[in-house]
């Protein structure tokens, strides 16, 4: 990175670097052309697949996921297609980009590095001390497919910056836009030493506010995609966030890198059909999370494996028979050492007592007119009791009353709702509430946990399997009706939406009757397993929530980021040890960022210095820059704090970029920081911060949130006196147009 910056190496007249633009933007244009070249071609591949030229039909519809795919990473490099040049030291150069190129007619010689390829490390790299071989270092600036201007880095000379380049401080400080944008052209070397780290266990990368951990992640995700994608794209990767605006946020990262084989979930969505954003108090978060929790969850299904009060008559032919609790014990007893899950274990337990009372009742009605000797007799008899028992709606309710099929939700809801069931449980009077089923955030890993406790109700899996077939059997006829129709086309270019739909959304799986892409049938399995995990802000998982994720993964493939000192969940890590020792014990390997990408010097002093006072031992991160721009409070009566905060949203609707209000909650236009986590705007105004302080045990670390979103602007807006950390603010009366 360190290196001596210019618009064009050493003395170049404006003459030469005019030549050197023109040389750089007709080869560029080169490569669109090739670009559009191949596009044309897949797009040819494509189109006969569809029309079922040449080939089996598995064959054809092979195409046709080749090509669909391969235009899609085709499309994702029409802007900034490339983005850098490498020059050595003997003169050669290659150039870098969001995906390879190669020359067909050359022996495929490589036109376009991707900008994941080993050849493309160097450019991330090489410094000053360590160039790598290289001389000099090119970055393209570019508007659509048109390169306007480039920067040259030399390579291997002493002096130059000591932080970045002109193209990663261009980066930094341009205005924040809707989404998180990917890092391709300013990977920065200690950023690449972690994207390209050859670990097959689980990895940690710990920053504080602005070093760029997720963003490193997500291009991490891209790398082991391409050097492992037969290994990892058949059952994609898991990326799981704090929130759904943060998934929003990064959402189009992956994508824009080729990427889409990625499932995006908070912990509230990790159980099929919820979507789960409410939290509990911590102190009932603080238990929930906690391993003992399986204990209560134990105990609360055995409840329901009971034994009756009183004997329940059956009648059985001109027999009435009872279940009394002698033999409902002896069910239960092999039904429980059978180590089913409870819904599998009701056939051991319905088979015990359907034993013991066909005997009763053939040997009451056999006795008199069938012998000893006549086995064919006792047979039949048996035979017929059995379906007579079957059927019977007595025996059938003794059934549900004794070992009821039970789901999550009928176990949770009820145990929540009722103190006499939770203590009876052993669980926590805290955890108890009214609704029971009003679910929290806390409550998803439980309701998972619950799924291998109770186990697969076989009914309701009939009954899904039947509506499977019904589905695919529309999607055939509806491929049907696209094959007819596509069959009379004159026009062999002309490709239709639901072309698109064949390739995407029903050949892909027909074999297996499935129709579906790969995010839709993973969000939908629990069962589902994922190649890759990325856990962000993991410092604020609990036990229990990484017990749901090892399940999700049994490689133990994971990327997790997150930084201990903004833990703010009371069931969190205090080290990233105690939540992974259980699991992956000498398998997983720690990194750090220490540069801050997002947070200017003037910002990261006043937030550093509230870092002080909640974690001294944390050493905060190096800012890359300074804006310019001085951090201001203002301290307002009552009944100003409104107007107040509507004079900051006024100023910066003017300005180009993002900004954001963050307060305690009951403060009108203000988000809490929690709901921040991960985000970054350009200009931040956080009220009340002795509030937010006094909110909680990890009130420090939420206001260390709030303090650390700002990429150019913060202000702070108090009533009370301002706390003792933030005393470095500068004080104004009034919110100037540009307060310096």
């Amino acid at each position: 990175m360190q290196g001596q910056i210019s618009r064009c190496e050493g003395h170049v007249s404006i003459q030469g670097y005019e030549e050197e633009l023109r040389s750089e933007r007709s080869y560029v244009a080169g490569l669109y052309t090739r670009l559009d070249a191949e596009r044309a071609r897949v797009k040819g591949q494509y189109t006969a697949a569809l029309r079922g030229t040449g080939g089996t039909p598995m064959e054809r519809d092979d195409q046709v996921r080749a090509s669909a795919k391969e235009a899609r990473r085709l499309a994702v490099a029409d802007n900034g297609l490339c983005f850098g040049r490498l020059d050595t030291l003997s003169g050669e150069h290659s150039y870098i980009g969001r995906i390879g190129l190669f020359d067909e007619d050359n022996d495929y010689e490589p036109v376009l590095l991707d900008w994941r390829a080993p050849a493309s490390r160097a450019f991330y790299v090489a410094t000053a001390v360590t160039p790598e071989n290289m001389r000099r270092r090119r970055q393209f600036h570019t508007r659509g497919r048109q390169v306007v201007d480039f920067t040259d880095e030399v390579l291997g000379r002493p002096g130059g910056g000591e932080q970045g380049d002109a193209a990663l401080l261009a980066a930094v400080n341009a205005p924040r836009g809707d989404g998180m944008r990917d890092i391709v052209a300013t990977i920065q070397a200690e950023q690449d030493a972690i994207i390209r780290l050859d670990h097959p266990g689980v990895l940690v990368i710990e920053g504080g506010p602005g070093t760029g951990k997720t963003v490193v992640a997500l291009h991490r995700v891209a790398y082991l995609l391409y050097t492992q994608r037969e290994r990892m794209e058949r059952h994609g990767v898991l990326v799981v966030g704090p929130n759904p605006a943060f998934l929003n946020h990064i959402g189009r990262v992956l994508p824009s890198l080729g990427e889409s084989d990625v499932v995006f979930m908070t912990t509230g969505d990790l159980v099929p059909g919820l979507r789960v954003t409410a939290e509990d108090p911590p102190e009932a978060a603080r238990l929930k999370g906690s391993l003992k929790i399986l204990d209560v969850l134990a105990t609360a299904v055995a409840q329901y494996q009971r034994l009756p009060e009183q004997p329940v008559p059956i009648g059985l032919g001109t027999a009435t028979v009872r279940i009394d609790a002698e033999t409902a014990a002896w069910a239960r007893e092999e039904a429980r050492a059978s180590g089913l899950p409870h819904n599998e274990a009701r056939a051991v337990f319905a088979e015990i007592v359907t034993y013991v009372l066909t005997e009763r009742a053939t040997s009451r009605i056999g006795r008199g007119w069938l012998t000893r000797s006549d086995r064919e007799g006792w047979e039949q008899l048996r035979s017929e009791l059995l379906k007579e028992l079957a059927d019977d709606d007595t025996f059938t309710a003794a059934l549900d009353e004794l070992w009821p099929v039970l789901t999550p939700e009928t176990v949770l809801g009820p145990l929540f709702s009722s103190p006499e069931r939770l203590r009876a449980a052993g669980g926590d009077p805290v955890l108890a509430r009214t609704d029971g089923t009003a679910w929290t955030v806390s409550d998803v890993p439980l309701l998972d946990e619950l799924v291998d406790l109770l186990g697969r109700d076989k009914s309701v899996d009939q009954a899904a399997e039947r509506e499977r077939q019904v589905q695919a059997k529309y999607a055939a006829d509806v491929l049907d009706s696209m094959m007819g129709r596509q069959d009379s086309m004159d026009d062999e270019d002309h490709l239709y939406a639901t072309d698109l739909l064949y390739a995407e959304d029903l050949a892909e799986r027909f074999v297996e009757q499935d129709t579906r892409d790969l995010v839709e049938r993973a969000t939908a399995d629990r069962d589902w397993t994922y190649r890759h995990v990325v856990v962000d802000e993991a410092q604020e998982l609990s036990e229990m929530d990484w017990r749901v994720l090892m399940r999700r993964c049994p490689g133990r493939s994971f990327t997790v980021v997150g930084d201990l000192a903004q833990r703010r969940s009371a069931a969190g890590a205090t080290s990233w040890g105690a939540m992974l020792d259980p699991y992956v014990p000498g398998r997983w390997v720690y990194r750090s960022l220490s540069v801050n990408y997002r947070t200017p010097a003037e910002i990261m002093t006043i937030a550093a210095a509230l870092l002080a006072e909640f974690a001294p031992g944390v050493q905060p991160p190096e800012s890359v820059r300074a804006c310019g721009v001085q951090p201001w409070s203002r301290r307002v009566g009552d009944d100003d704090l409104p107007a107040a905060i509507d004079e900051f949203v006024l100023a910066e609707a003017d300005r180009e970029g993002t900004s954001v209000v963050i307060g305690p909650h009951g403060v009108p236009g203000a988000v809490p920081a929690s709901e921040t986590k991960g985000l970054e705007f350009d200009a931040v105004l956080v009220v009340e911060p002795e509030q937010i302080l006094a909110e909680g045990p990890r009130g420090a670390a939420e206001l260390y949130v709030a303090l650390t979103r700002a990429t150019q602007r913060l202000g702070v807006l108090h009533r009370g006196p301002l706390p003792q950390a933030l005393t470095g603010l500068t004080e104004v009366s009034a919110l100037a147009a540009d307060p310096v």
